[in-house]
């Protein structure tokens, strides 16, 4: 799945889940260091605990952050699945 992201810097997000669990990440655009970071950690987790621990995440007083608009993604492959 891709997901356009808003208010950050990377500008999407890609993702596969099988099964529940997230199966890869990858950021477009965006710290890299951290995004690759965040894509790292995530792979392998259920989608539910991952939701959990990364939802709400600011990034410099926006809002948001990279591993707060993959939450989002995350919901929004759920509510459609």
């Amino acid at each position: 799945m891709t997901y356009k992201t808003r208010g950050v810097c990377s500008r999407e997000i890609k993702f596969d889940i099988e099964g529940n669990r997230i199966k890869s990440v990858q950021f477009v655009g965006g710290c890299s260091g951290n995004t690759q970071g965040v894509a790292r950690l995530i792979e392998g987790m259920d989608v539910d605990e991952a939701i959990k621990r990364i939802d709400g995440i600011d990034c410099a007083g926006r809002g948001t952050s990279c591993p707060d608009q993959l939450a989002k993604a995350l919901k929004e492959y759920k509510a459609s699945h």
